[in-house]
């Protein structure tokens, strides 16, 4: 990767966090002590940075130049039988937002047989395709409680963000989600009903929450995945 390429890697990442709202021009220009006029340039494409100014953004948002190689972006093909797959476990802000996983935010690899991956199938939205199809995360006990037994307290669940389909994985029976409500992500049974996405819980003691569709949205816009595997106990 040259200078020029990763000068614009580092433009479209800092734009993603903006648009996701973690980031505004007015913190990282606090953050680099470079003034807003000038970061807005570099975002808009009117300027380049020097080197010692990408240095000094990587710094502030924890980013290294690994981070901006395009060799993760590239989509692995799913491992032979027999042999194991690495899967990435991430925060939950990682798995909402992030469509590809930069190795500063893997918390630890998950290994996982290679089988067990061959025949799952994809539903898509356009929207995710390109995206790293999987990940996963630890759910806190908080978050569980309300599909307690299925998913216990700090269980790990692998994500499938190449499902983001409300049809039925398996007729008769419900697919598990992660879904994204505002910056939170809720592990739930999920039905659609009147513009709304009903989060059903497990539990009868816990309530069911309904998601408004926005404007221009659909409902796999708030489906980050299937829950494709639930590991209770490690």
């Amino acid at each position: 990767m040259n200078f020029t390429q990763m000068h614009e890697r580092l433009r479209l990442e800092l734009l993603r966090r903006i648009q996701r709202g973690s980031l505004s021009v007015s913190l990282l220009a606090r953050q680099t002590g470079y003034g807003q006029a000038h970061l807005s340039n570099f975002l808009r494409s009117r300027r380049y940075l020097s080197l010692d100014a990408i240095d000094r953004i990587l710094a502030a948002q924890h980013l290294s130049a690994d981070d901006l190689l395009p060799a993760l972006h590239r989509m692995e093909p799913a491992p032979a039988d027999g042999e194991s797959s690495t899967i990435p476990v991430v925060s939950h802000a990682v798995a909402l937002f992030e469509p590809f996983v930069r190795p500063s935010a893997v918390l630890f690899l998950l290994h996982l047989p290679g089988s067990m991956f061959q025949s799952l199938r994809a539903r898509a939205s356009s929207s995710h395709r390109s995206w790293q199809r999987f990940v996963a995360v630890r759910v806190p006990s908080a978050d569980a409680l309300g599909m307690d037994p299925l998913v216990q307290p700090d269980a790990i669940v692998l994500i499938d963000r190449h499902y983001n389909s409300l049809v039925p994985y398996r007729p008769n029976r419900p697919n598990v989600y992660a879904v994204r409500q505002g910056s939170r992500l809720r592990i739930s049974y999920v039905d659609f009903l009147s513009n709304r996405l009903v989060l059903r819980p497990l539990s009868i003691a816990f309530p069911v929450d309904l998601l408004e569709i926005g404007p221009g949205e659909a409902p796999a816009d708030l489906l980050t995945g299937r829950v494709a595997l639930i590991l209770n106990e490690l």
